[in-house]
């Protein structure tokens, strides 16, 4: 059973209307943070909520409430309900989606293997209540209004829960395989490649210096005796 009101927020609001106790008291025994118990009481936060009583609602004790008003230091404890609720098990086939959503699955989908791929489609088909058949569409990106979907967050969409979302994220996070070295990246070049080293890897693109030694020796000789037997006419044209 859990230690925090039914509607935290709303019994917050009646504790800072209605009684003297500190914020720090009412964040502690709503489960919120002492800022936005502030902010509820600066009227920043939670406009429109009605406050409900622990009290008349059977959640807090009176003689509790009032020690607590009289001890800022104390904190209050959750009254223990007469009613045994049977625990929620936790479903384990795809979850059902209202007639009224069933349009932004494909929204959620395409958000989903965009933002965390290591999800399988069976969690998938949990978190938005799909079939595998759409998820294998839209990762395919052969679904037929593929080219107008715009990726949308399933827990702003009402289509699960954070918790939800974070249970199955962080069991795909642990079943996941390592990944490979090479997979990590791609790193610099050592020094002494990119300074020119022996193993320079543009070696095979480097043009080498013209060398006279390397080249073939011309013999000057031969070369003025081909010349001085040719006709005057055809040296002069040369």
């Amino acid at each position: 059973m859990s230690n925090a009101p039914l509607m935290p927020k709303a019994t917050a609001v009646w504790l800072v209307d209605n009684t003297s106790l500190s914020f720090s008291q009412i964040a502690d025994f709503c489960h919120l943070h002492e800022l936005e118990v502030k902010a509820i009481a600066d009227g920043d936060a939670a406009q429109g909520i009605r406050g409900i009583d622990p009290v008349s609602g059977g959640q807090l004790a009176r003689d509790e409430l009032e020690r607590g008003e009289r001890d800022p230091s104390y904190r209050l404890k959750l009254q223990e309900s007469k009613v045994r609720l049977p625990e929620v098990k936790r479903r384990q086939g795809p979850r059902y989606t209202p007639v009224s959503r069933r349009q932004d699955r494909p929204s959620a989908i395409l958000w989903l293997t965009r933002n965390h791929p290591e999800l399988k489609d069976s969690q998938i088909m949990r978190l938005v209540g799909t079939t595998k058949t759409t998820i294998a569409s839209i990762r395919d990106r052969t679904h037929w209004n593929i080219a107008t979907l715009t990726p949308l967050d399933p827990v702003t969409l009402g289509l699960c829960s954070q918790l939800d979302l974070d249970f199955e994220v962080n069991r795909a996070a642990k079943n996941a395989p390592p990944r490979p070295p090479e997979e990590e990246g791609q790193t610099l070049l050592p020094a002494d490649v990119t300074t020119g080293g022996e193993t320079s890897p543009f070696a095979d693109f480097e043009r080498p210096e013209r060398r006279r030694d390397d080249e073939e020796k011309i013999d000057v000789d031969s070369v003025f005796a081909k010349l001085k037997g040719l006709p005057r006419g055809e040296e002069e044209e040369r």
